[in-house]
């Protein structure tokens, strides 16, 4: 059967509608950072079962994009996530018309799952289109864009949640995804080259290659608990701002737009020194974060705790996350080219798994709910880093051969 594919004249378009659902995973959960507190009081449920919903969205997505990368290279990227996109849209509405603690559960599970299919397929959309420098210069790129969502959507999001509620986070999500659906489908196309057969067998062999590859699964740990921090600072804030320090929702927005900002950032001074060599940049880079984690404890001991002193090691912290995170992220993308989709989810997924579960379990465990037990956790997850970047840097990366799965010869793809 026959399936549209990008026109040559198209193909920037293309690329930037694809650049702006990279972000949609942060996005989606940023914008309503800011409504938490608001939240817990309109849906009866306490500080940790509306954080809950956060850390449901990024395991659905993130466990989802561990298998989906197999189903966009068999069935190709286009249909699947289109139809993710009004998925995601439709779930954002109902979420908005049905405010209930359970149903936020459910359509939060099911929209993690869409966004899975989203942001792999757009991933692999810039694998299949472009090789070498071009290609590393769009990978580099994913983390700087991706720290868009952290600086928009929470900033955005406080002002809607002060002028409107909370629900209106959520129309605002379901009317944006649709209108880049409509685009998409104007604009968008196929991208995937060469379809595969769905067998279990070659693609299970993939996966375990992969996750075989040692290297590769401890940069996802360093990534999950790199961006751990940000997700951490973005559920605990808000109730520390708004909460402790009786702050509006739009002052947690400005916060968190200076968080952002701050992991943009350190993505764009990673990017310059793309081409300096790991064990050059990395140490330094956690020794400086080491410190800053240490002096915000400190910090909150010798001097009363404010959302000025909170902030300042904030952005410190967040623009040292934004550089590794960003290294290790293109490191990631880079290491499987030739199972471009399944690569993608892997590298998305897990570090989207591990995050979610080392920032949650944070939250939980210690409570954050001020400045001091902030800076503990950054500390923790920070050795965690150390500790895993020390194991990662006695690993050797070696060669993976690929494994081919049957191209599908059924599929035909034709211009527009």
């Amino acid at each position: 059967m026959a399936m549209k594919t990008i026109h040559y004249d198209h193909r920037s378009i293309a690329d930037i509608l694809a650049l702006c659902l990279i972000p949609i995973s942060g996005f989606a959960t940023d914008i309503y950072l800011p409504s938490l507190p608001s939240m817990t009081t309109s849906l009866g449920a306490s500080m940790g079962e509306v954080q809950l919903s956060v850390m449901i969205f990024m395991v659905s997505g993130g466990i989802s994009q561990l298998f989906v990368g197999s189903l966009l290279d068999c069935f190709g990227r286009f249909r699947l996530s289109n139809a993710a996109l009004l998925i995601f849209s439709l779930a954002s509405f109902c979420i908005a018309w049905f405010p209930d603690l359970h149903v936020l559960y459910i359509l939060r599970a099911i929209q993690g799952m869409a966004v899975a299919f989203i942001i792999v397929a757009k991933r692999a959309h810039f694998m299949d289109l472009y090789t070498g420098e071009r290609l590393k210069h769009f990978t580099s790129m994913f983390s700087i864009i991706w720290s868009v969502a952290p600086i928009i959507a929470p900033f955005f999001g406080g002002y809607l949640q002060k002028a409107f509620g909370w629900q209106s986070n959520f129309y605002f999500l379901g009317g944006m995804t649709f209108l880049i659906l409509l685009f998409t489908l104007r604009y968008g196309g196929e991208t995937n080259k060469s379809f595969h057969v769905f067998e279990f067998k070659p693609i299970a062999r993939i996966y375990g290659s992969m996750l075989g590859t040692r290297d590769f699964v401890f940069a996802l740990l360093i990534l999950g608990l790199s961006f751990g921090m940000v997700m951490l600072f973005g559920m605990a804030s808000p109730f520390i701002i708004e909460h402790t320090w009786h702050f509006s929702p739009v002052v947690a927005g400005y916060c968190a737009l200076l968080s952002g900002v701050s992991l943009m950032t350190g993505g764009i001074i990673s990017k310059t020194l793309i081409r300096k060599p790991l064990h050059r940049k990395i140490p330094i880079a956690l020794v400086l974060q080491f410190i800053s984690a240490s002096l915000l404890i400190s910090s909150s001991v010798l001097f009363t705790p404010s959302v000025f002193v909170m902030m300042a090691f904030v952005i410190v912290q967040h623009i040292i996350v934004g550089f590794v995170f960003n290294n290790f992220y293109a490191y990631s993308l880079g290491r499987f080219s030739q199972n471009a989709g399944v690569s993608s989810g892997l590298s998305g997924g897990g570090f989207y798994v591990f995050s979610s579960l080392f920032s949650y379990g944070s939250a939980s465990l210690l409570a954050v709910k001020s400045q001091m037990i902030l800076g503990v956790a950054y500390l923790l997850l920070t050795i965690g880093v150390v500790i895993m970047y020390l194991v990662f840097k006695k690993t050797e990366p070696h060669p993976v051969k690929p494994h081919n799965i049957k191209p599908r010869a059924r599929v035909q793809l034709v211009a527009d």
